[in-house]
């Protein structure tokens, strides 16, 4: 599938990150390099760093920037290690950091990669397909008490205790749909009628805890700050209220 996605926030974004055109610049989440694409477009002689540990976003970003190739280098990692990507690139401070967090479009969109709870695919859900964890590894290896847990605080889903219970019982589990049946059997018929999609906390929260997005996210923001220039900035789009709080209690905290 094309890595196609469109760039949310992004004229917000580049006023936001004030970009030098001599500066250097890493976008953290290049995804299919929009937000990037914008800031080499106001490089002169600066520099941009994309990083992505997904390597179809990658691919998709080096196509979309191979006009400002001599300004860009493309790194496959997780933006958790930004102060060990930058000490490998022999770079100290640098000017601006954008994060755009969260799960993209096209990985949604993707139904082989198991993120979304409308096709049948693998209980796959991993961003960095090198990682060794897996949605299966998860919904058949962790106890009920854990799984029960992950949902609650990840998916923010009352349900989750019977959902968990549910889980347990049916397994193996190792297809998308397989876990979409056991969550409407845990759900109640009434309960299910009132939400979009009975599945869709449910598999928010196995996919957060597969790409450890949230246990992450409070050292990476303080190893970004700590990375950059006087004056520089750092630029965080969230998505739902998890990732809010976890940035704002951490830029309170800093």
């Amino acid at each position: 599938m094309e890595f196609s996605h469109k760039s949310v926030l992004l004229w917000e974004c580049i006023d936001a990150l004030n970009i030098r055109p001599n500066g250097i610049y890493l976008d953290g989440t290049l995804g299919g390099g929009g937000h990037s694409l914008e800031i080499c477009r106001r490089l002169t002689n600066g520099r941009l760093i994309g990083v992505d540990r997904d390597e179809v976003a990658l691919e998709a970003a080096k196509k979309r920037l191979s006009r400002h190739a001599r300004k860009v280098t493309l790194v496959h990692d997780n933006f958790e290690n930004i102060a060990l990507i930058l000490d490998a690139l022999n770079l100290d401070k640098i000017d601006g950091m954008l994060f755009d967090l969260g799960v993209s479009s096209p990985q949604l969109d993707d139904g082989s990669r198991g993120f979304s709870y409308m096709a049948d695919a693998p209980l796959d859900m991993r961003m960095d397909q090198t990682a060794p964890l897996t949605a299966e590894i998860v919904l058949n290896t962790y106890s009920e008490k854990e799984l029960a847990r992950i949902i609650s605080l990840y998916g923010e889903e009352k349900w989750a205790v019977r959902i968990a219970k549910f889980i347990v019982a049916a397994r193996p589990l190792h297809t998308t749909m397989d876990l979409v049946r056991v969550i409407d059997a845990a759900v109640p018929a009434a309960e299910r009628r009132k939400v979009s999609h009975p599945a869709r906390r449910t598999f928010q929260a196995i996919r957060i805890e597969v790409n450890s997005e949230l246990s992450l996210l409070e050292p990476a923001l303080r190893d970004a700050v700590s990375c950059l220039k006087p004056g520089g900035r750092l630029v965080v789009i969230t998505f739902h209220s998890l990732e809010d709080r976890i940035v704002k209690q951490t830029f309170y905290n800093l």
